[in-house]
């Protein structure tokens, strides 16, 4: 099968999608596919005029992308038409039988991208447009908890400008409306630290969420095919599961399968394939839990996109139902097929 991975953009995950991206190919092409790499932002420039012809030298072309990370913002502004999608990328995709995304955070995750492929009809991997929006705004995700019975933190939406409420309830949490991976998220522990971490999320967009802090245990639950794999718990050395305690080595112990009673077990995959169901996920997806000290679930929010290096969540997860990196790649491809009758 012919298959474009898409990764890169312009995220602040965009180093932890490249790595995906580049994993993820290298598996696809163990498995039989002829896989390229192409960039969001920085597009395609290669030497052969048909789209087509690229996938002939799938072996040949190891690496499309463009590997140093740069200033974002600079790019931003290098680009008059403020474009984030790169030159031919939509011809190389539609060139393909599938489109693998390997995004991250806002480029990617938000449903842009897969409304960009719906409207010319690429076929591609994991969830749709709606669940991807639906799971990005962490406002809308936090109702349609509500609405289904799916136990999360209390949360307020703050709007950068107007007067925030001086009193939350501390010790909270303040993060961006819609962004992954922790980025801009603080915890607070009273109010002299409230209206910093308040600016850090505004740095990313004009929507926080502040809500509840729970104490207890960090885990994720991931869902693939509608059935969650084994619990994995997330123990930071230091602070909480931030942005530099996620992609840093060594600085977090993960343990799965997870230390948890079994009825605590059952509950926190009961709970990751409800969110699933109620967010409109599809195919595969991660769920971030925090169990508290009498071992009730409180749902965080869920991913659409979740890291796939070998030692990301998610593969740890299948690896203990023995479920190998590259299978797992190629269960997501046949998985995402049947969407479109494949």
């Amino acid at each position: 099968m012919d298959i474009i991975v898409l990764c890169g953009g312009l995220s602040a995950e965009r180093d932890v999608s490249l790595s995906s991206g580049t994993l993820a190919a290298a598996a696809l092409r163990r498995r039989g596919h002829r896989a390229i790499l192409v960039d969001l932002f920085f597009g395609y420039t290669g030497a052969y005029d048909d789209p087509r012809e690229i996938f002939a030298h799938a072996n040949e072309i190891q690496n499309t992308i463009n590997d140093a990370l740069p200033d974002l913002a600079a790019l931003r502004a290098a680009r008059a038409d403020g474009s984030r999608v790169g030159e031919n990328v939509v011809e190389v995709c539609r060139a393909a039988d599938l489109v693998f995304i390997a995004l991250h955070g806002e480029d990617g995750e938000d449903g842009k991208i897969q409304a960009l492929l719906d409207l010319y009809g690429v076929k591609y991997t994991g969830t749709g447009t709606l669940g991807s929006a639906l799971g990005m705004n962490k406002g809308v995700a936090k109702e349609l908890f509500a609405q289904n019975g799916i136990r999360t933190p209390r949360g307020i939406l703050v709007h950068s400008g107007d007067n925030a409420p001086a009193n939350v309830g501390f010790p909270c949490v303040v993060k961006p409306c819609s962004r992954g991976s922790s980025v801009g998220t603080s915890v607070v522990e009273d109010e002299s630290g409230y209206r910093d971490a308040l600016n850090a999320a505004f740095a990313f967009e004009d929507t926080a969420i502040v809500e509840q802090y729970i104490r207890g245990r960090e885990c994720d639950v991931a869902v693939l095919r509608g059935k969650a794999l084994p619990v994995i718990e997330i123990c930071p050395r230091a602070g909480f599961y931030d942005y530099k305690n996620k992609y840093q080595s060594g600085m977090t112990d993960e343990y799965c399968p997870a230390d948890f009673p079994p009825e605590t077990t059952e509950k926190l995959q009961r709970a990751a394939e409800a969110v699933f169901r109620a967010l409109h996920f599809e195919v595969y997806a991660r769920m971030d839990f925090i169990v508290d000290a009498s071992g009730e679930p409180w749902c965080l929010e869920g991913n659409t996109l979740p890291g796939l290096t070998p030692l990301s969540l998610m593969p740890q997860e299948a690896a203990a139902v023995g479920i190998s990196y590259d299978e797992l790649c190629d269960i997501i491809v046949t998985e995402s097929l049947k969407k479109y009758g494949g």
